[in-house]
């Protein structure tokens, strides 16, 4: 699909989705240590990726990082710590990771913002969802576009929200490619614009990814607008790869970039 300024994204191909062009927006993180050789992303560590493949079954049930108390699992303080996506520069606010942020003086209110990032639960997030992602999009999408998505991966779906407000949003879908490996794509991305540069864009997608991780993904896709110069460096600095140019790709005729980051 399309990406839109600094960090608003959102892409869809047409035969990735099996309806028309879409457009493109975390959970649990964990560690193990592996001798395993993987690919992947400079912010996600060598030994994550097999964890996932090998050793998720041992938890039995799906550890939310953002309400199940970690503490019942018995696991090591470092799982804990991946689990929960805490680093010396992203401080955890209110059980989830809120990367420290860039904001001017002017920008002091939303500066105070708490961001607090949630799973996809109901319907009545739907407009929500439409209203951040429209807001900047080129071409248009009707609600079963959005119900495609959401409603067969709810999963793959995060909102970021500073109060009642959710000011961004992911939207992804996961299944086989060409009957050979599980492919991730981010459909839908979008960050209002009084809330960029506090991470918020690279935080939705990483909780998308290792959603994605979770599923058994090989590999994450999208496209983006080759002009939008802030969604390639968004992209790129999470490890994604340009693999192709698409000539003509939207309505308005301006070219797409499709971007991969192979998981393993």
């Amino acid at each position: 699909m399309e990406n839109v300024e600094t960090e608003h994204s959102s892409s869809a191909s047409q035969s990735e989705s099996g309806t028309s062009k879409q457009s493109h927006l975390s959970s649990t993180h964990c560690s193990k240590n592996s001798d395993v050789e993987t690919a992947g992303p400079s912010w996600m560590s060598t030994s994550e990726i097999p964890y996932f493949s090998n050793n998720l079954d041992n938890l039995n049930t799906k550890i939310d990082a953002c309400n199940v108390p970690l503490g019942d699992y018995n696991l090591s303080s470092e799982l804990q710590d991946r689990l929960l996506l805490k680093s010396s520069k992203e401080p955890v606010v209110n059980g989830t990771t809120e990367p420290e942020n860039h904001l001017n003086d002017g920008d002091k209110e939303n500066n105070d913002c708490c961001i607090k990032y949630v799973q996809y639960e109901s319907e009545l997030q739907m407009p929500f969802i439409m209203k951040i992602i429209q807001k900047d999009l080129s071409e248009p999408y009707s609600i079963y576009t959005y119900r495609y998505f959401i409603h067969k991966w709810p999963k793959l779906c995060f909102l970021a929200m500073c109060g009642d407000k959710c000011v961004g949003a992911i939207v992804c879908k996961l299944d086989i490619h060409r009957k050979v490996m599980s492919r991730g794509y981010i459909a839908m991305l979008a960050v209002d614009q009084n809330y960029r540069n506090r991470s918020i864009g690279s935080t939705l997608v990483k909780r998308a990814i290792r959603e994605m991780i979770v599923g058994g993904a090989d590999e994450v896709v999208l496209e983006t607008e080759v002009t939008n110069k802030p969604a390639l460096r968004l992209y790129e600095a999470l490890g994604f790869v340009r693999d192709k140019r698409l000539f003509r790709y939207y309505l308005n005729g301006v070219d797409a970039l499709r971007l991969k980051l192979w998981i393993r």
